[in-house]
């Protein structure tokens, strides 16, 4: 938000135009699966060495996952539209960790054993953006279920595994 504010500032006083996108939880081919990568990528990285998951809290917890190649559309149009204008960028869908685990389930035929870890320090019940404005103004909508995007990034996953 402070950087928002500097980047109308200089709008006003430079003449600095800018378009400020605040992405949701963006996943897809080439996330890197290690560290402190996404859930996506981290369950997909476990799935394919058949290995079991940690799932924090109850798993219900809930984030706005949108896939890269939307997020490169959003970018593209970007570049010539929203002048000055800031957007939250996301599906607006609730998807739970264990919502995760069961469409990599279903993905992968495996079926990972599951720990369970404490609730983490700030984990917040829920998170999801209302790109309503990005569409209005961007001419951009997220064109990717979550299934059939998470459905590519584990195919890209599984392809880069030697056989």
């Amino acid at each position: 938000m402070v950087a928002e504010h500097y980047l109308r500032f200089y709008k006003n006083e430079k003449g600095l135009d800018f378009t400020a996108l605040r992405y949701g939880n963006v996943y897809g081919p080439r996330q890197d699966p290690n560290g402190e990568a996404g859930v996506i990528a981290i369950f997909i990285g476990k799935f394919l060495k058949h290995e079991g998951v940690r799932i924090d809290w109850d798993g219900d917890q809930t984030r706005d996952y949108v896939y890269v190649k939307d997020i490169a559309d959003l970018n593209l149009l970007a570049l010539d539209k929203g002048s000055g204008g800031c957007y939250a960028i996301g599906t607006n869908v609730k998807t739970s960790v264990n919502d995760i685990y069961r469409t990599l389930v279903e993905i992968s035929g495996f079926e990972a054993s599951v720990t369970n870890g404490p609730k983490r320090p700030g984990d917040a019940r829920d998170a999801q953006f209302d790109a309503a404005l990005a569409k209005k103004e961007l001419g951009w909508k997220p064109q990717t279920r979550i299934l059939d995007g998470m459905r590519e990034t584990y195919d890209y996953f599984r392809n880069l595994v030697p056989a």
